[in-house]
C-alpha cells in the first residue's frame, strides 16, 4: 500500500527513457501525467498492461495526457521491450530504484510461497499542477487504461 496520497505533491524525477533521453516531471507541468510502475519488461502482465496503454494512447493524447512506464530495467531492456511491442510512449529506467522508492512501490511480494522484494503494479495520476489526483493500487493490466481514461474524463468534466 502506497503512502503517497491524493493531494500530495508528486515526487520529482529525472530519469532516462528507452533512448537514453532524460525526462523530468517538471517538463510536463500543465499536462496530466500517468506514471505507471510495473515489475519487469516483457513479462505477461507487464506486456498486457503496456499493450493496452499503447492501444489507447490516441485517447490519452486527445486529452493531453502523457504516459510514463517505470521499472528498474535498463535503458537497453526498455528499448527491446518498446521495439518488440511497438510501444509509442516513454519507458523510464530507474535502475537505482530512486523513483520506485520515492513512490513507495518497492515492497515485499509473495509468489508461490516465496517472499521477495519487488515492484508493485501501481499507478499514479498526476494533475496539471503536479499533485497526485488518483492512486491506483492492485492494478489489473487488462482494464487499467480504460479505468484511467474514465477518471481523466471525470476530472476534466469537473474543471
Amino acid at each position: 500500500m502506497s503512502k503517497i496520497k491524493v493531494g500530495d505533491k508528486a515526487p520529482e524525477f529525472n530519469l532516462p527513457d528507452q533512448d537514453g533521453e532524460m525526462h523530468s516531471l517538471r517538463d510536463y507541468f500543465g499536462q496530466w501525467v500517468l506514471l505507471y510502475f510495473y515489475p519487469k519488461d516483457d513479462t505477461p502482465g507487464c506486456t498486457t498492461e503496456a499493450c493496452s496503454l499503447r492501444d489507447n494512447l490516441p485517447k490519452f493524447k486527445k486529452i493531453k495526457a502523457v504516459v510514463f512506464g517505470v521499472s528498474a530495467d535498463s535503458v537497453k531492456s526498455h528499448r527491446k521491450f518498446a521495439d518488440k511491442f511497438e510501444l509509442p510512449f516513454t519507458l523510464l529506467s530507474d535502475e537505482n530504484k530512486e523513483l520506485i522508492q520515492a513512490y513507495d512501490v518497492w515492497q515485499k511480494k509473495k509468489f508461490m510461497g516465496r517472499e521477495y522484494m519487488g515492484i508493485m503494479r501501481e499507478s499514479f495520476l498526476i494533475d496539471p499542477q503536479g499533485k497526485i489526483a488518483k492512486v491506483y493500487e492492485g492494478v489489473k493490466p487488462e482494464v487499467h487504461a480504460d479505468e484511467v481514461l474514465m477518471d481523466l474524463k471525470n476530472f476534466n468534466e469537473k474543471n
